[in-house]
């Protein structure tokens, strides 16, 4: 007997998702927009005092109350995961079951296709325009032609190009009959604010926060949704009970506590990413694209797969997506200052 006759054909036909590897001793990692900066000292004192023989708290009582004042909408409406993976998990398992349509607006995050095919929902890409902004008409007519359609992912500012959707447009969205899960990953580094308050005038909206880029966390996987008053208690119903651990929920309470670290390291990152920019610009044969995010999308003249090959010869670790609307770019998290000199000096001896 072929015991994979038992696994759901669509997940035996499914292409996964692969995230970024770790890197090597020596490489310099700047292809998963990690923060490389050190996080909190109160971080690290947090996880060394934490108990490692008893569960977290599975209510998330003190990071809940601790978000609650951070983004400013009621406890209740918070819930934590295990990074902003297992949130959008939650949030597929939620709404899809076989049949059902999810829509996506790539380029984008490729997890939003992959949660869709692991539950056999029907996954409807409706691509952005050319400067990769949102095609709301197309968005809309995508609805029109799937009656029923239950959710649309956006992620703003986006990943991989870094660029934001106006508020005007995120209404717009938000009128269509399905819910709009709003994935803020990068929101510390645009300037802009939040949406996270909309949740309580927007019963159709779900918004994605994480731990992992600006509070440096992403090894510990901290991330968290902020749902309306209707969707909140149904999410509680499907989450493991015990998710983030407890040295992540205390490493994330403190990172909160510890306000101006946050803000100096948005600062850093921020001054750092535009001088790659610049630096890139004047090589004259790559182009980085205005971003709000700590990573750089950069359109090169000639083959970006080459580049980016090149680079990890190097021991420079970048992201080349090889799909449609990417294959002549390639993405470059901001790194430390140290880094963007090692990286600008490879690509001048290229």
């Amino acid at each position: 007997m072929d015991i994979t006759t038992l696994i759901p054909a669509h997940l035996r036909s499914m292409r996964p998702y692969v995230p970024t590897p770790p890197a090597r001793t020596g490489q310099i990692k700047l292809d998963a927009n990690e923060n490389l900066l050190p996080p909190s000292p109160r971080v690290l004192e947090a996880i060394a005092t934490t108990p490692p023989n008893l569960y977290p708290d599975p209510d998330q009582n003190e990071l809940r109350e601790a978000l609650s004042e951070f983004v400013g909408v009621p406890k209740e409406l918070i819930l934590a995961g295990a990074g902003g993976d297992e949130i959008l998990d939650l949030v597929a398992r939620l709404f899809l079951s076989a049949g059902d349509v999810a829509l996506d607006t790539p380029p984008t995050f490729g997890v939003f296709k992959a949660l869709a095919d692991a539950l056999n929902a029907r996954y409807v890409p409706v691509q952005r325009h050319a400067d990769f902004s949102l095609d709301v008409d197309a968005i809309e007519r995508a609805v029109q032609a799937n009656p029923g359609a239950k959710l649309l992912y956006v992620c703003n500012p986006n990943n991989p190009d870094g660029s934001i959707t106006s508020e005007e447009t995120l209404l717009r969205v938000l009128k269509l009959p399905l819910v709009v899960l709003l994935d803020e990953a990068y929101i510390e580094f645009s300037g802009q604010k939040s949406l996270a308050g909309w949740v309580m005038a927007h019963p159709n909206l779900i918004v994605l926060r994480t731990f992992s880029k600006l509070a440096g966390l992403a090894a510990l996987r901290v991330g968290y949704g902020i749902f309306s008053p209707q969707i909140a208690p149904h999410v509680w119903k499907i989450k493991q009970y015990f998710t983030p651990n407890a040295y992540a929920q205390a490493a994330a309470v403190a990172a909160l506590q510890d306000q101006p670290h946050m803000q100096a390291a948005a600062r850093v990152i921020i001054g750092e990413r535009n001088r790659m920019g610049e630096a890139l610009s004047e090589l004259g044969w790559i182009h980085p694209l205005p971003s709000y995010t700590n990573f750089l999308l950069c359109k090169v003249d000639g083959n970006a797969k080459e580049v980016h090959a090149y680079l990890a010869q190097r021991g420079i670790l970048t992201r080349y997506f090889d799909r449609e609307g990417l294959r002549e770019y390639v993405r470059i998290s901001v790194g430390r200052p140290e880094h963007t000199d090692e990286l600008v000096r490879a690509l001048k001896e290229m």
